[in-house]
C-alpha cells in the first residue's frame, strides 16, 4: 500500500461534482490522517479530518509550494467549463492553473500526484468497440475542453520525464454524473434558466437520434473510489474509468418510454450552433462535434490494477442524476448549489 493514504492528502476543485466525492471518501477512510481541500470558496461543509483554504489556481497569486508542504499526495481536480465563449478564460485557469499545482507539487516534493484527466482528451475513436489507455490523447482541437485536456495530457509527459521520483496517476473517466452535480451540470450546459423539469418522461415523446452519439456515463461516486484506490495502490499512468451499458438514443428511449427520431448531425448542429452565439445555450457547437467523436473506453486496467469496480450502472447514473434535474438538487457548496427552475 502506498505511504500516501497515510498521511496529509491535498485535493485541489474540492467544492466540485468530483471534489466533494472525493472529500468525503478521504474523509471517511480510517488510513486517511487529514483531507486539506482547495477551492476559491470555502463551503458550508464540515467533512472528518478535513480543512480548507480559499485559493484561486487562475489568479497565481497564491505561491502553491507551502500550501502542498508536507502533503504526501495531491488530488488535482479544479477545473472550469465556462465562459466558454473566451477559451483564453478557461486555458488560464484550466492548463496554466494545472501547471503551477504540478510545479508546487515538484517543489515541495509530494510523492504523488493524482490528475483528473478525462475521455475529453482521447483522439476520434471508433464506437463499436473500446479502446484502452493507449489511444492516442490529442483531443478534438475545435473544443477547448478537449484541447485543455490534451495539453495537460503532453504537460504530464514532461512532468514525469523530469520528476521520475513522483508517481503520477492520470484518470481518464467518462462522463460523470451524480443527484447532488444535477443543478450545476443543468447550467453549464443548459443555462442558468433551462427548467430541470423537461427531464420529465411524459414531455418527451421523441429523443433525437444522431449519428455518432453513443457515449459513456459514471457516477461520481464511483470515479472517486477509483481515485481512492490510486492513493492505496503503487501504480501509475493513465486509468480509463466507465459504467455499462455504453449510453445511446436507444437506451434513453427505454428509459424515458419515448420513440426515436433520427436526426442529421448537421441540423442538431446548426441548431446548437445557432442557440450558442445567441448566448442561450453556454454548451459549444465544438463541443457537440467532439463528442460524436469520443471513444468508447475499455475499463479493465482499473479493474485489474486498482480493483476497481462500478457499484452503479449507466442506467442507474442516469436515473438518479434525472430526478436530481427535476428536484432542483445540489450540495452547500458554491459551484453544486441546488436550484429548481420552473
Amino acid at each position: 500500500m502506498s505511504s500516501a493514504t497515510g498521511g496529509r492528502v491535498v485535493v485541489t476543485g474540492a467544492t466540485g461534482n468530483v471534489g466533494t466525492s472525493v472529500v468525503r471518501l478521504l474523509s471517511e477512510d480510517p488510513d486517511v490522517v487529514s483531507v486539506h481541500g482547495l477551492a476559491r470558496r470555502i463551503p458550508d461543509l464540515s467533512p472528518p479530518k478535513t480543512e480548507w483554504s480559499a485559493v484561486d489556481l487562475a489568479s497565481g497569486r497564491t505561491d502553491l509550494a507551502p500550501v502542498l508542504a508536507g502533503a504526501d499526495a495531491v488530488v488535482h481536480l479544479a477545473w472550469a467549463f465556462r465562459p466558454t465563449h473566451d477559451p483564453a478564460t478557461t486555458w488560464r485557469t484550466n492548463v496554466l492553473g494545472s501547471m503551477r499545482v504540478f510545479e508546487a507539487v515538484a517543489a515541495a516534493r509530494v510523492p504523488v500526484l493524482v490528475h483528473a484527466s478525462s475521455v475529453g482528451a482521447y483522439s476520434p475513436g471508433p464506437k463499436e468497440r473500446a479502446v484502452d489507455e493507449s489511444w492516442p490523447t490529442h483531443g478534438w482541437p475545435d473544443a477547448a475542453y478537449c484541447r485543455e485536456k490534451a495539453y495537460l495530457e503532453r504537460a504530464l509527459d514532461t512532468f514525469e520525464r523530469d520528476h521520475p521520483q513522483i508517481r503520477v496517476v492520470r484518470m481518464r473517466p467518462a462522463f460523470l454524473f451524480k443527484r447532488e452535480s444535477a443543478s450545476e451540470q443543468r447550467r453549464i450546459f443548459g443555462g442558468t434558466f433551462l427548467p430541470g423539469q423537461i427531464a420529465r418522461p411524459d414531455l418527451l415523446p421523441f429523443l433525437p437520434d444522431i449519428p455518432g452519439l453513443r457515449v459513456q456515463a459514471l457516477h461520481t461516486d464511483d470515479a472517486a473510489q477509483a481515485y481512492r484506490l490510486a492513493l492505496r495502490t503503487d501504480v501509475r499512468g493513465a486509468f480509463n474509468l466507465a459504467a455499462e451499458p455504453a449510453v445511446d438514443a436507444e437506451l434513453l428511449g427505454e428509459m424515458f418510454g419515448a420513440r426515436s427520431l433520427r436526426l442529421p448531425r448537421t441540423a442538431a448542429r446548426s441548431a446548437i450552433a445557432a442557440a450558442w452565439r445567441l448566448r442561450l445555450l453556454p454548451a459549444s457547437p465544438h463541443l457537440f462535434d467532439a463528442v460524436l467523436r469520443l471513444p468508447l473506453m475499455d475499463c479493465s486496467r482499473a479493474r485489474a490494477e486498482l480493483g476497481w469496480q462500478p457499484r452503479h450502472t449507466a442506467v442507474e447514473v442516469l436515473e438518479e442524476f434525472l430526478l436530481g434535474l427535476r428536484t432542483g438538487a445540489g450540495e452547500a457548496t458554491k459551484p453544486l448549489r441546488g436550484r429548481r427552475i420552473g
